[in-house]
């Protein structure tokens, strides 16, 4: 595989990005960015901070403009949407918030609730008593279905925010460091939840992580965001025997991690 060139399946994929800037003022951040994400695959972007990872999620979804180049998510090209057509799209896309973002006023139950009382029109087939606690089931938490957010290790936090996601069952889903701050055991946990759900609700995923293990054992593929770009392209395998040493800065002092 060139390590350089998007990857394409013979599938339509969920997401394309061709020639994606952004700047803010005098800073350009995104200098031409190019992003294929395909059926049900784990793509892991890897980038150091700063280098524009948090700004290409938020253009994904709409949140800010880009200057130029073309994003495109479930076919839709989202700089051309009306508001309408936008909250629609970012209900198709689940969003793994780095601190969970669970609403600390409201029960477990309730926060699960919370999205679908905002899409009633998503689930008005459904029994929401039925999908909040099967939603908790998949993550292994039903028993937590009425407890408060402050009584929950980060761990559990982590799983509930993950709940929470996948309870409007999104085509695409977003994780944005699904393992930082948790200890080696629950990131593990973690990681493995992030398999399952790629195999039990058939979603693709684009995952913004600093830990290797975790893009080691998740990831279908990988994208070096370096300089604005998509620098380099492939497998952790084939990314891993790169001799460019801007790739090969990333696999220094990896310690495999036992599943």
């Amino acid at each position: 595989m060139d390590i350089t060139k998007p990857y394409r399946t013979t599938k339509t994929p969920l997401i394309e990005i061709y020639g994606l800037r952004k700047s803010f003022g005098s800073n350009e951040v995104l200098k031409g960015f190019d992003l294929l994400l395909n059926p049900n695959e784990n793509l892991v972007i890897l980038g150091k901070s700063g280098s524009g990872k948090s700004v290409l999620i938020k253009c994904l979804v709409g949140l800010v403009d880009v200057d130029e180049g073309k994003v495109i998510v479930l076919g839709k090209s989202i700089p051309d949407l009306n508001q309408k057509e936008l909250d629609y799209i970012r209900t198709e896309v689940g969003f793994l918030f780095q601190g969970s973002a669970l609403y600390d006023s409201m029960t477990v139950r309730e926060n699960l609730q919370f999205p679908l009382r905002r899409h009633p029109e998503r689930m008005q087939h459904f029994n929401e008593e039925k999908l909040v606690r099967e939603a908790l089931r998949s993550v292994g938490l039903e028993y937590a279905i009425d407890l408060m957010p402050a009584e929950l290790s980060g761990g559990m936090k982590r799983r509930v925010a993950l709940a929470r996601m996948l309870i409007l069952q999104p085509k695409i889903i977003l994780y944005d460091e699904p393992t930082s701050g948790l200890d080696p055991i629950t990131a593990n946990e973690i990681i493995q939840l992030i398999l399952r759900i790629q195999r039990d609700y058939n979603a693709a995923s684009l995952i913004i992580t600093h830990d290797m293990d975790c893009a080691r054992v998740i990831s279908n593929r990988m994208i070096i965001l370096q300089d604005g770009i998509n620098y380099a392209e492939g497998t952790y395998t084939e990314l891993s025997k790169s001799t460019d040493p801007k790739v090969k800065a990333f696999f220094k002092e990896v310690q495999p991690i036992s599943l």
